[in-house]
């Protein structure tokens, strides 16, 4: 399963919880809520290259299936980790005590 392609957020879940673990503060928490952001992402194999554009704030990272990166994350800081895969279709990475997980389910990622 391919996960290139152009996918509009759908759903906020656990939005606040996360973003406050990432540092980010409440007044940048609750602009970011009434946002919708559209992810880009090619796929060649076991590269990635993902393309978030959140309002006018465009955000890319490239990494390679198990091999460390860095990252930007939303609150622009840098971060080294190393995304796995489960399965085909699930993206897995663990950051400052944190796992974020990317599924693609049919044309939808959450």
């Amino acid at each position: 399963m391919s996960f290139t392609g152009k996918y509009e957020l759908q759903s906020h879940e656990n939005f606040e919880p996360f973003m406050k673990a990432l540092g980010l503060p409440d007044d940048h928490i609750q602009k970011g809520k009434d946002l919708k952001s559209i992810s880009e992402i090619v796929q060649d194999g076991k590269k990635f290259k993902i393309t978030i554009t959140t309002g006018s704030k465009v955000m890319q990272n490239e990494f390679t299936i198990g091999e460390e990166c860095e990252i930007e994350m939303l609150t622009g800081e840098k971060v080294k980790t190393v995304v796995q895969m489960e399965g085909n279709n699930k993206l897995v990475s663990n950051f400052k005590g944190l796992k974020s997980v990317t599924e693609l389910n049919g044309d939808i990622i959450t």
